[in-house]
């Protein structure tokens, strides 16, 4: 359980990556009171969570009435995750969600980034939700359910606590310091999203 526990928790924190959220978060709460850029964390976090369990505990029902197996599933999430992972190395991730956080700023009449952009789709996006469900696809009964719900809140809590500090962090961190660690992270996302699709295909020819 404890293995599990750590493995979700890697997973779920190289996917829905806090501190690259952070950056941006700061960026499009900027103009905001500290009341305001608070009120809107907690919500998009809240927002989010409630998404990525939902889809957790109901994914797989969904995927049955679609008639999608859960060996597809897996191979089209790792798919999935693996080009994150490729943009996350190159930086196109983090290029990507800044140029969305910038269309969303330029926008005169949008004032809560809460709902857009913050808890869909940068948290709870394709890949948070591909992780999520495919995490729980390969672990079953209530207990393992209980503890990938478990990593999933200790990451949302991490989350709201890089956006809340969202400021001091990018000044202490630094442009350069969150690319190497985007990098790393990236690295780390395409070997598990390859695992993602040899257990899809195993399944399938099984």
């Amino acid at each position: 359980m404890i293995e599990l526990f750590i493995s979700t928790l890697i997973t779920l924190f190289v996917v829905i990556d806090p501190f690259g959220c952070a950056p941006i978060y700061a960026g499009l709460t900027a103009n905001a009171t500290p009341v305001h850029a608070r009120a809107m964390a907690i919500r998009a976090v809240v927002v989010a969570a409630a998404i990525l369990v939902t889809f957790a505990l109901f994914g797989e029902a969904l995927l049955r009435g679609l008639g999608i197996s859960l060996a597809s599933f897996r191979i089209a999430g790792g798919i999935m995750l693996f080009l994150i992972a490729l943009e996350m190395v190159f930086e196109k991730r983090t290029e990507r969600r800044e140029d969305r956080a910038a269309k969303v700023a330029a926008s005169p009449e949008v004032e809560d980034v809460s709902i857009f952009p913050m808890a869909m789709p940068m948290l709870a996006g394709p890949g948070s939700i591909a992780s999520v469900m495919l995490l729980m696809s390969r672990n079953e009964g209530i207990e393992r359910t209980l503890v990938i719900l478990a990593a999933l809140g200790t990451i949302l809590l991490l989350t709201l606590a890089a956006l809340l500090a969202a400021g001091p962090l990018m000044r202490v961190l630094g442009a350069k310091i969150e690319a190497v660690v985007t990098r790393i992270l990236g690295v780390l996302l395409a070997a598990l999203a390859v695992q993602f699709v040899i257990d899809g295909v195993k399944i399938s020819m099984g």
